[in-house]
């Protein structure tokens, strides 16, 4: 009764009404009269009613505002985000669906709590939420949320494919993709144009060369032209081409058939004297071949009108034989190019050349270069390694190695190497496989297909050479 009581005053003093003390007992009596006590009972029944109404439109209106954001999204990339409406604390939520998502690609799993799919087109999207709370009548309309959703387009399409001009100075092939036999082995190679050169219709800058030597050598050469050279698709096909030209010579062959001796006697003696022979045959045959690719570029410039440097490229090659001790191999390198040989059990790896990089850039070095000839440092850049055998013999312009392996130190860790190898059996975005099997028919094609990987900020030309 108490509660009855205040609840008639409060009303009363709404209205300016004031009950004095003595009509206390009329009050009393009038909130007793029964007719009086239904209306009491109506007026309190109506503002129940109408605070419920009050809290749904209030929580409604809080669903309405509060801020959700879901992750962005990328065309042709499945997609997941996360939605939960406890995280949300959307518990009062009793039905709901979503329009919008299905038109993109993309569908709400009540199970996960998750949107997902794989979305069709780009674009900044209005979703649309519709809801009902607890305490919404079955009748009422369901109310609605709009939440943004940006779909990226793929990275990858926004790159145009533009054919370089086959009647420019010195077009070459935009993309070579080969698979031969080489000396007992098989060479599996491929150059690419990268994506930055597609864009604008530019060259391929990179350049390889191979060639199985009558005096039973392989070699495999591969050039990376300077993107600043004017010219330099031509440097590194003219430096490919004079390497594999110099020891085709008979002039090579001849001296190259002094080895055979030299490394028997290496094998047994394995002393400083041999040694000194071997530097000293490297210098006499892998140097002069670099000298000549250096000869070849000065004598094209002169030719054409042209200055050295406008031909300038990087210059790496490998030569291997396999006598009965196991494989010879030899190198010289010059650039930011690795070659690497990796031994039968992939338990070993031998950097087979040092890279010219700068601290902060810049510090490629090309066969272009006078300088590096006359340098005390030239005989690093010759190696010789003898092995038993070996898996892979793997040479690659920085257009590969920059994704793949990214800094030098990693060249020396063989676990990088295994996820290269792995990366080419499949272990990667695109599902792609290379089989490295000389029978298989389509290697050339898979090999072609994952050279075209992708990689944010790695748009370079790419080769990649491996002896397998």
């Amino acid at each position: 009764m108490s509660d009855l009581k205040e609840f008639v005053t409060r009303i009363f003093r709404s209205n300016t009404v004031e009950v004095p003390a003595h009509k206390k007992e009329l009050f009393n009596r009038f909130i007793e009269d029964e007719q009086n006590r239904a209306t009491i009972d109506d007026i309190i029944r109506n503002q129940n009613m109408l605070m419920a109404r009050w809290r749904v439109e209030d929580r409604i209106a809080d669903i309405i505002q509060q801020p959700v954001r879901i992750l962005n999204a990328t065309t042709g990339k499945p997609y997941e985000a996360k939605f939960d409406f406890t995280h949300l604390k959307w518990k009062d939520i009793n039905a709901f669906e979503f329009q919008g998502l299905t038109e993109v690609g993309l569908l709400y799993d009540g199970q996960t709590k998750q949107i997902t799919g794989t979305p069709s087109i780009s674009g900044e999207f209005k979703i649309k939420f519709k809801f009902k709370i607890e305490g919404q009548s079955e009748a009422s309309p369901m109310n609605e949320k709009t939440i943004g959703l940006i779909i990226n387009p793929d990275p990858k399409t926004l790159w145009k494919n533009v054919a370089s001009d086959k009647d420019g100075a010195y077009w070459k092939e935009d993309d070579v993709t080969v698979c031969k036999p080489i000396n007992g082995r098989h060479l599996l190679v491929s150059s690419k144009r990268g994506r930055s050169h597609a864009n604008v219709g530019g060259f391929r800058e990179d350049d390889f060369g191979y060639s199985e030597l009558s005096n039973g050598w392989g070699i495999v050469v591969v050039a990376d032209g300077a993107g600043s050279a004017k010219y330099s698709r031509k440097g590194s096909s003219v430096a490919c081409e004079s390497v594999i030209r110099f020891f085709n010579t008979p002039e090579s062959i001849e001296s190259m058939a002094g080895f055979d001796s030299l490394v028997v006697e290496h094998n047994e003696k394995r002393s400083a004297e041999t040694q000194k022979k071997i530097n000293l045959f490297l210098y006499n045959n892998l140097g002069k071949a670099a000298f000549q690719a250096h000869k070849s570029l000065d004598e094209m410039a002169k030719a054409t009108g042209t200055v050295l440097k406008d031909f300038a490229t990087t210059l790496i090659f490998s030569l291997f034989k396999k006598y009965d001790i196991g494989y010879s191999i030899l190198s010289f390198g010059i650039g930011d190019c690795p070659m690497a040989l990796l031994n039968t059990k992939m338990t070993k790896v031998i950097p087979l050349n040092r890279l010219d990089v700068g601290e902060f850039g810049g510090g490629t070095r090309f066969i272009t270069m006078p300088e590096i000839f006359t340098k005390d440092t030239f005989q690093s850049r010759l190696g010789f390694q003898l092995v038993d055998d070996f898996s892979f013999l793997i040479l690659m312009s920085d257009g590969i190695y920059d994704p793949k392996l990214v800094v030098e130190s990693n060249l020396a860790d063989v676990k990088k190497w295994h996820g290269l190898i792995s990366d080419l059996q499949g272990e990667n975005d695109d599902k792609i496989v290379v089989v490295l099997n000389a029978e298989n028919k389509e290697i050339t094609t898979q090999f072609s297909n994952w050279m075209d990987f992708w990689s944010t900020g790695n748009h370079d030309d790419r080769t990649l050479a491996i002896v397998f």
